[in-house]
């Protein structure tokens, strides 16, 4: 029996990077996952608990149980920072012992990360991409301390033929995005975005690889503005790459 996979596609997925969601159905059905995308499916709340509103969460957490929470298979995102919500803090959104609390329970079990379904679950490393280019790699936050993913992405990215992977200075220091925190803090965001873009351009790399939309959103943006040639793109872009670009 194929595994299936539930797709929790994020609201920056959704809404900037379409094709990278394509991309994630192409790979998952090439490794043959049955893919399914539930209708229905909104923000997670998670910008909400992060400002403070914990009580405004639960909207969109009970929204977000009523269309995963009765689905069969695993629930997989391309956001480590969105798999990592749902996981440790949805079960704490509702009193114990209420079904709703049980059924976040559950949810959360089966909620993944895309790099790490691919290597704890599939255990795959090798999805056959060919993408010979010089690479560095950010480490997210959530991506990093919340799932404890620091070899994963990197494993999948020397697996794939022709790609030169480069270290980065201060890999796993912040980006500055922080989703609601670049824009009540945007000083201190862009002196962190400053640093960042000047390690990516220091690295030598022709792109920068980052494995969560709103750290790949504000870097790319870091990138631009500094008139760098250095491109941000997905992990899951690098992994669905067949050739030269």
């Amino acid at each position: 029996m194929a595994i299936k996979a539930q797709l929790f596609v994020t609201c920056l997925g959704e809404n900037f990077f379409t094709p990278m969601l394509k991309e994630m159905v192409v790979l998952l059905e090439r490794l043959g996952v049955q893919c399914e995308l539930p209708e229905g499916q909104t923000c997670c709340g998670q910008p909400f608990f992060n400002s403070g509103f914990q009580s405004q969460t639960v909207g969109p957490a009970r929204q977000w149980l009523k269309v995963f929470g009765h689905t069969q298979g695993y629930i997989v995102a391309p956001s480590g920072s969105c798999a990592e919500f749902v996981r440790h803090r949805y079960p704490q959104l509702f009193p114990a012992g209420t079904p709703e609390h049980m059924l976040a329970l559950e949810t959360a079990q089966r909620t993944f990360e895309f790099t790490e379904f691919l290597t704890k679950v599939l255990q795959v490393t090798d999805v056959g991409a060919c993408f010979p280019h010089k690479v560095t790699y950010h480490a997210s936050c959530h991506l990093l301390r919340g799932l404890g993913l620091r070899d994963e992405p990197k494993q999948l990215l020397r697996s794939v033929q022709g790609l030169e992977l480069i270290p980065l200075s201060e890999e796993e220091t912040c980006c500055g995005f922080g989703g609601v925190f670049s824009v009540i803090y945007p000083e201190v965001s862009c002196t962190m975005m400053t640093a960042k873009v000047r390690n990516i351009q220091a690295s030598g790399a022709e792109y920068v690889v980052v494995g969560e939309p709103g750290c790949l959103m504000n870097i790319a943006g870091g990138l631009q503005r500094a008139g760098s040639p250095v491109r941000a793109v997905h992990l899951i872009d690098v992994l669905a790459a067949q050739g030269a670009r």
